[in-house]
């Protein structure tokens, strides 16, 4: 370990910030992988002494801390036969224009490698995750062709083998269009070289920003680093480090104990609400009210008598009872002193206030702020945020919220959004355990109340709103932990950040904030969707489905009205790794023997026209699905009902049997497969007033419903997806 470190420590001595060729070979080596054997000289000088022990043909690479591409600046020359040769390529090289006005240290001369597959292994360091690694088609050509899987690591060996597979140049592996297949266990041991528990990243973690062995020779006779690049990690800062922030004391607590003030307070403070105007406490204090909220609020004011009917208090000590929740909305200069003053009566201050880590001058005011709750003795939540809202305890900060308590449990670092989520979900059908908008997370961050979450019996799914975790390696280790038994839906804002430009490796450059959040992804429970409609959706689907993951999620069967959107349907689903196939023959027999109307198609997708779907007044879907069960086993139904063609179509409506026929399915048929309902419109103020009616009434049978075919495929594809990652943990 010494020897390794050795090997960095020299080349921060010399004030480099990489790692000669040479050196980082050495490095892999001691790891385990292999390398060319070589020679490095300073010049042209010696040349045969040197290659005397070297087998032809030779390979001569310049060796500069300024050039980090050497064949960009035409530093690298292959196929040499012999020392003349070799000295003809160093003098080349020298009067090229780039290697003119670099630093020269020598010349790398190695023993050429046979041909084989190249490919690229290397890492970069996330701020927020820790060292990632990335394998990929490499070569010259690896930025152009973006063909690359990352994870965090560290990795097991089932992540190197799913990380291979997910290249689209796979195939190209194991031989294609008359090519020899490689030794893919030898790329995956590079992989877990590098990757590994127990492998270089984790042995360097701070000493590394960036590695590229690229290309990483591959054939059926193994695998050699033909080419490293180590970038080291900056140890400089022109900043003065912050002050140190004291850690939260250990309570002692079970997470469920710590958090239930919380969730369920029996008292709250408000600081900032005024005896003369409407400020956001004053009308927190009404929305309290209005939800009928059981315990007793305290209004902290330094001069008034009551405020809002309530008699105030002039500070967070005067209160009869200890404060389990303080709303706090007043000056941000203001709080550090408050919540220091706060003599370990607060459990938790929600800080709405802004002026803090958000913009630059409010940075020290942030650290001060969490410095004096600890002085305090509370947690604080924030800040810059809007508050929170938890049914089962009666809390509230947006107006007129769902009374019911949920399963649906939500952490959000946007106030205006955490709004927007409980609002849009509610009009869809979404039950919250509770909502918490945590702004700038100065103290309590999204993995706390996560970890409350997955740990709270009433959660059944969490969703995650997040631009930024300042504990990312944390958060990975939570949703890889045991703890982590319930589906996590991210919703990540900016992912489009380019702070690639500068990057001085290709890793480093195809990397970007996105790679560490689908790599996280796909390497724990949870899924990362694009937009608040889908992040909805999908919290609807987790709500109301049971997960099967001894039974992933494959055969769909679709059925409803409308013979193109079940082809489009049936192209979207395919799309997403959801198959809708043909039945076989026994389920067409028992479903011609209905005899149902012309025009009605039974191969699956079935298509039944409204004509169809009024027979027995909509009771005769009761009648399909039930052949459907009885003949086949599908994963999942998907009913779909264009609303706006059954206007006009008769005195029939046949929809409300229809929705009756998908509650008797699912009491008939429990466990079988999961039930889905589209209900379609044109949009019109008549069919969505019908079509709200109706979502309601599926939803109170657990059934959910969405806008459109696609939409609960999405929804459908994210199911299985988090189907098959239980199952591979679970094995």
């Amino acid at each position: 370990m010494n020897d390794r470190l050795n090997i960095i420590t020299q080349a921060r001595k010399a004030g480099r910030g990489s790692l000669s060729e040479a050196e980082g070979k050495q490095l892999l080596e001691s790891f385990g992988v292999r390398a060319p054997r070589s020679v490095q000289i300073k010049g042209a000088e010696g040349v045969s002494s040197a290659i005397s022990d070297l087998k032809t043909p030779y390979v001569v690479k310049v060796v500069s801390p300024d050039i980090l591409h050497k064949s960009d600046a035409g530093g690298v020359k292959l196929n040499l036969q012999g020392a003349g040769d070799v000295v003809d390529a160093i003098q080349t090289m020298s009067n090229q224009p780039m290697i003119r006005e670099a630093n020269i240290e020598g010349y790398l001369i190695e023993e050429m490698l046979p041909p084989g597959q190249e490919i690229v292994v290397g890492a970069v360091r996330d701020p927020y995750f820790g060292p990632m690694v990335m394998v990929g088609v490499g070569g010259i050509f690896v930025e152009v062709l973006k063909d690359v899987a990352f994870r965090i690591c560290p990795i097991g060996q089932q992540d190197a083998w799913q990380m291979l597979e997910e290249l689209r140049g796979a195939a190209i592996l194991d031989g294609v269009r008359g090519g020899e297949a490689v030794d893919k266990q030898a790329i995956v041991d590079v992989i877990m070289r590098l990757a590994g528990p127990d492998g270089l990243l984790m042995k360097f973690d701070e000493e590394l920003a960036e590695v590229d062995i690229n290309p990483l020779i591959v054939s059926r006779d193994g695998a050699v680093a033909a080419d490293a690049r180590f970038i080291l990690s900056s140890q400089d800062s022109d900043q003065p480090a912050p002050a140190p922030v004291p850690d939260a004391p250990n309570d002692g607590l079970s997470v469920i104990d710590r958090y239930t003030p919380l969730f369920q307070p029996k008292s709250i403070a408000v600081v900032g609400a005024s005896t003369t105007g409407v400020t956001m406490a004053n009308t927190f204090i009404r929305r309290m009210k209005a939800y009928g909220y059981p315990g007793n609020i305290y209004p902290i004011h330094p001069k008034a008598d009551e405020v809002e009917g309530l008699k105030a208090y002039p500070s967070l000590t005067d209160t009869p009872d200890p404060i389990d929740y303080a709303y706090i909305a007043i000056g941000a200069k203001r709080i550090p002193e408050l919540l220091a003053s706060a003599n370990g009566r607060v459990k938790f201050a929600q800080v709405l206030s802004s002026g803090f880590g958000e913009i630059e001058e409010g940075k020290a005011l942030e650290q001060e702020l969490v410095k004096s709750a600890r002085q305090g003795g509370c947690r604080v939540i924030g800040p810059n945020c809007l508050g929170m809202y938890s049914p089962r305890g009666r809390v509230t900060f947006p107006v007129n919220p769902p009374e019911e308590v949920g399963s649906v449990g939500i952490i959000s670092q946007s106030g205006g959004l955490g709004t927007d989520i409980i609002k849009r979900g509610q009009w869809r059908g979404v039950r919250f355990s509770g909502v918490v908008t945590m702004g700038n997370s100065a103290d309590l961050g999204p993995s706390d109340l996560l970890e409350y979450y997955f740990a709270d019996p009433q959660t059944k799914v969490v969703g995650l709103y997040l631009e930024g975790v300042k504990d990312g390696r944390r958060l990975f280790e939570l949703l890889n932990s045991k703890a982590a038994t319930k589906p996590v839906v991210i919703l990540k804002g900016g992912r489009s950040a380019q702070g690639n430009a500068a990057a001085a490796s290709h890793t480093g450059a195809l990397a970007g904030d996105q790679r560490a959040w689908e790599a996280l992804c796909k390497q724990t429970c949870c899924s990362m969707v694009s937009s608040v409609d889908e992040f909805i959706d999908t919290l609807l689907t987790f709500q109301n489905t049971t997960l099967r993951p001894e039974r992933p999620t494959r055969q769909v069967v679709l059925f409803g009205n409308g013979g193109g959107t079940g082809v489009l349907a049936t192209d979207s689903f395919a799309e997403l790794g959801l198959n809708i196939d043909p039945f076989a023959a026994e389920t067409r027999t028992a479903l011609e023997a209905l005899e149902l109307p012309p025009g009605t198609s039974v191969a699956n997708p079935i298509d039944a026209p409204v004509g169809t779907l009024q027979e027995e007044n909509g009771w005769i879907a009761g009648k399909i699905l039930d052949r459907v069960y009885d003949t086949s086993n599908p994963d999942a139904i998907v009913m779909h009902l264009n609303l706006a063609s059954f206007v006009g179509r008769g005195d029939k409506d046949p929809v409300d049997n229809l929705i009756k026929v998908a509650e008797h399915v699912q009491t008939t048929h429990p466990g079988r497969a999961h039930f889905l309902l589209v209900l379609r419109s044109d949009g019109s103020q008549e069919l969505d007033d019908i079509k709200r009616k109706y979502r309601q009434q599926a939803l109170a049978v657990g059934i959910p419903v969405y806008d459109e075919v696609t939409n609960a495929a999405q929804a459908l594809s994210v199911v299985q997806a988090m189907e098959v990652r239980f199952a591979a943990r679970q094995r």
